[in-house]
Order: C-alpha cells, then structure tokens, then sequence
C-alpha cells in the first residue's frame, strides 16, 4: 500500500550537475522517477550554515513523495541518490553536495517510541559526534529545525507529529522568529 513520506533537501556545496539550487532541482527530479510519485514541492529557502561556521550556506526544500516502498527502501534510495550526486560521509552536520533526509513515514514511529525519545533528547554536543545506527521516525531534530519546518509548512502543514502531537505550523510557530527569519525564500 502506498504512503506519503516527508522529506528535506539541502545543499551548499552542489555537485557535478551544477550549484546547490541546480542540484537540488535535479535531486527532485530524480524522486519523480520510477515507483516514486512526487506530490508537492515546497519553495527554495537560502539558509544560514547548520551549525554556524562549517561551510557556506544552503539551499532547502522539503518535498511530499508517495511510494509503495517502505521506510527503509525509501531511505537507501536516497541515500544512493546523495552518493551518485557525490556525498561523502566524512563529517556529521558538514557541509553537503546533497542532503536528503526521510523527516517522517505518515503517523509511523521507528524503531519504537522509546527509541525515538531517547534521540530526541540528546543534548546537542552528543548529537555532533553520535547518529543512530538504524532508521529513527520521525527524524528526532526536525521539531528543533527552522530550515527543516519553514520549508515543510509550504507541504505539510496540517502533519502532525505522532509523539510530540502537534503540527508542523504549530511546531514552526513555536521556533523564534529570528531563527525562522533566517530561512529566506528564494526565486529559483
């Protein structure tokens, strides 16, 4: 049976298809293909570098797909898209030719609630040096995240967070407003 996923795209460095936008379209492009059925698509955002410091600043999207696959065929399919876009996994939270990340699977929680608890409240200095071994969802930092909830509010506004029980505008709503002013859409 098909599901919706909910996923964030970033980049700041680009790739061999061309600068962080162009890869970004391309990346997009790439997710309408085959089983996958790509369904909305948020606007581009020019956002700071997260964390501050490591790299220039990315370009975010946020995209609503539908697919027979599961949550773990979803994720290796775009891990394989970020691998032939050239990412390397060298540096967490570094900078990116593609980043694409699975936010959530509908209402599913994964592994199980405890574990994603236990992830979600991770103080940030463990979150630099630690990432889970398995498949967490949904992703335990979007909450946290303007350059992953202004994006996601242009899709999914009314998906709400099946542990935390409330919605992406009430999630963005809830982050400083500095923060979501950083996340600045752009004309692509």
């Amino acid at each position: 049976m098909a599901q919706e996923y909910l996923l964030a795209l970033g980049s700041n460095l680009g790739s061999s298809v061309g600068s962080p936008l162009q890869t970004l379209t391309f990346a997009l492009s790439q997710l309408a293909r085959g089983k996958t059925e790509l369904r909305r698509v948020s606007r581009f955002y020019a956002t700071p570098c997260f964390p501050a410091g490591v790299g220039p600043d990315y370009i975010n999207a946020c995209a609503v797909i539908r697919s027979e696959d599961g949550p773990a065929e979803v994720l290796a399919r775009l891990h394989e898209l970020e691998n032939d876009l050239g990412r390397t996994r060298a540096q967490r939270w570094g900078s990116r030719s593609l980043d694409l990340d699975l936010l959530a699977a509908g209402s599913t929680i994964l592994p199980d609630t405890n574990t994603l608890d236990t992830w979600m409240s991770l103080p940030s200095e463990t979150q630099r040096i630690r990432a889970p071994d398995q498949l967490i969802l949904p992703h335990p930092r979007l909450h946290e995240r303007a350059f992953v909830l202004v994006p996601l509010l242009d899709v999914a506004p009314f998906w709400r967070h099946p542990v935390l029980n409330r919605t992406v505008a009430e999630l963005c709503a809830s982050i400083s407003p500095e923060l979501r002013q950083e996340v600045v859409a752009i004309e692509p």
